[in-house]
This record gives structure tokens, sequence and C-alpha cells, in this order.
């Protein structure tokens, strides 16, 4: 797989791997731990690098479980993990970016990612009780210190990435973005243009709907996120069925999946942008990781750029309470 370079010259393979599933929100793990330090180490070896962990996953057991499995091989991985939530007794309460708060987050996910540098530090959603600028100082003073290599940003608006970025450089934005996410598009894709700063969409496949694997009458288990999310309700989904139906025909022609016609689109947006599309099973990363391959002509290209409008997308992409914590 080939790479390519985030903001502040942060190099990493064109598709990364997002851990969280591996520890929460898509129901019951099909496999083991010892399995997904397997599925984990065997990323590596399809030419991903880059890996996405979060405190707040488990919480902590996910870190925990990506520190574990790339410990052998730390020397030639990129992990990003995140901060920014208040979490008690194993639940999230509430937002906190406070600098102490960040402090404490950072040298504990040294820990239990085994580690001693973060290689991508986000805040996963801006806390409007802190100025930007305490968070950006903050980690910036953790870069000066070692602990740190690179500052992010999750589901940030295009102005608190200006104001973050004034204070201390951000590496790169993680927000989601998709062939039914379109938001990024208006202000901060255009943003992160101008300041050099890279894109790291998250959900590149709609959560699975975008692999054409999701039926119209599809039900998920206790536990699976997409129970609370509007787009995966009953009408909803299958009103979106025309949307992933398109992107199927296209990529019979294209001789791909629909999930690698979802990926190879967003590759072609710009070069700086690297999806990280989780899953829990080697075959899906190997699938993933062969999007890179499908070239998609610029007719292709227009065509699913217009598929949002022209086809249209039912429903929100988090619930009321979700919506309300994104484009801070």
């Amino acid at each position: 797989m080939h790479t390519r370079t985030l903001g502040q010259g942060l190099e990493v393979s064109a598709i990364g791997l997002g851990a969280m599933g591996m520890s929460q929100s898509y129901g019951p793990n099909p496999g083991s731990r010892d399995d997904m330090i397997t599925v984990l180490r065997s990323a590596l070896d399809l030419g991903v690098t880059f890996f996405d962990t979060a405190e707040v996953y488990g919480p902590y057991v996910n870190e925990e479980l990506v520190g574990e499995a790339l410990e052998p091989v730390r020397d030639r991985v990129v992990i990003a993990t995140k901060f920014g939530w208040d979490i008690r007794d194993g639940q999230m309460v509430g937002l906190d970016s406070r600098p102490e708060q960040i402090r404490a987050v950072a040298e504990a996910s040294l820990r239990r990612l085994r580690t001693d540098v973060l290689d991508l530090f986000y805040q996963h959603r801006v806390d409007p009780d802190v100025p930007i600028a305490d968070v950006a100082g903050t980690v910036g003073e953790l870069v000066a210190e070692g602990k740190v290599r690179h500052f992010g940003l999750s589901e940030a608006s295009a102005a608190t990435i200006r104001a973050a970025h004034a204070v201390f450089p951000v590496t790169a934005v993680q927000s989601e973005y998709s062939l039914w996410t379109r938001d990024p598009e208006a202000e901060v894709l255009p943003t992160l243009a101008e300041l050099g700063i890279g894109f790291v969409p998250f959900s590149p496949l709609g959560k699975g709907f975008l692999t054409g694997t999701v039926a119209a009458d599809a039900t998920f288990a206790e536990g699976d996120i997409r129970n609370r999310v509007p787009r995966f309700e009953a009408d909803n989904l299958a009103a979106n069925q025309a949307l992933v139906e398109h992107v199927r025909q296209l990529a019979e022609r294209a001789d791909a999946s629909p999930g690698q016609v979802a990926l190879a689109w967003l590759l072609a947006q710009q070069p700086w942008i690297v999806p990280i599309p989780g899953t829990r099973r080697t075959s899906r990363i190997a699938e993933n990781a062969a999007a890179t391959a499908v070239a998609l002509s610029a007719d292709d290209i227009a065509d699913l750029d217009s598929l949002a409008r022209t086809v249209g997308v039912a429903g929100d992409r988090y619930n009321a309470q979700g919506m309300a914590m994104v484009g801070r």
C-alpha cells in the first residue's frame, strides 16, 4: 500500500484501521481478544500502518488491546488516540478538556498503549467550557516534553480548527465523511487545504451501510450503535437503499466491491485524506486495502460526487444529542 502525508509531515498508510468496533458499538464480537490481536497484527502485513483508538472505547480496553497487539511492531506503526471525555465509573458523563485532564489522559494512554510517545493525540469532541487555545497549548506542551508527536481535532468547526492551529499546528482533523455524509465539504475541507492539515474520515463506509451488506429490513443486536442512528431506522434504512444500489452498480462495472468504491472515492478527493474503516475481520482489511488500486474515471467520480444530492440521504448521522456535539 502506498503512503499519504497528513499535516506536519506525518506519513501514514493511505488507508488506516479504526479499532473501536473491536471493543464496542457493533454488538457482540465474533472473535476473542486473541483473535482481535491477530487481526490487528495482520493489518500491518497488509500494509496498514495507521491505527486509531481512544480512551473512551470500552472505555480503556480498546487502548489496552491496541497496545498489546502493536507493542512488538511499535516502531513500524502510527497510533492515534483521543482525549476529551469525563469518564466516571466506566461511563461517559460529559466532556472534559481541562489542561490537567488532558495531561492525565495522556499519561494513562501511554501506559495502556505500552509506548513512550503518542503519535497523534486528538481532542475527541470540542469542549465549549474550555478555550481551544488552552487545549492546543497543553498538547503543545506535551509535544515539547516528548510525550506526544502530533495534535489533532475531531468533529471540530472550521473556526475552531483555525483558532487551534494558530496556537499549535494541527496535524489532522478527524470527522465522519463518506458518500452519504458530506458535511465537511462546505467549510472544513477548504480550511484544511488552506492550512496544510490532513483529514481522517471515520465511518467512511457509513457504519457498514456502504458495503452493500445491510438489508432494507436489517435489525441490529443489542449494544449496536446503529440502533440509535436515525439513518438506520426502518423507514430511513429502506429509503437509503437507493443510494447503495447506485454504488453497487458502479462497483460491478469497476470489478470492485461497493465498499472499495466508497473508499476509492474518498481517496480521490484529496491526496491528504486518509480513511480509517473499522472491521473485526482480516478479510475486510484486505478488501479495504485493495481499494487503493480501484481506478475510478472522472465520470465515475463526478457521478458519486452528486449522489447525496441526486439520490438523497434519509435521516441524520447521529441522534439529536450527538449532532449537538459536532461542528463546534
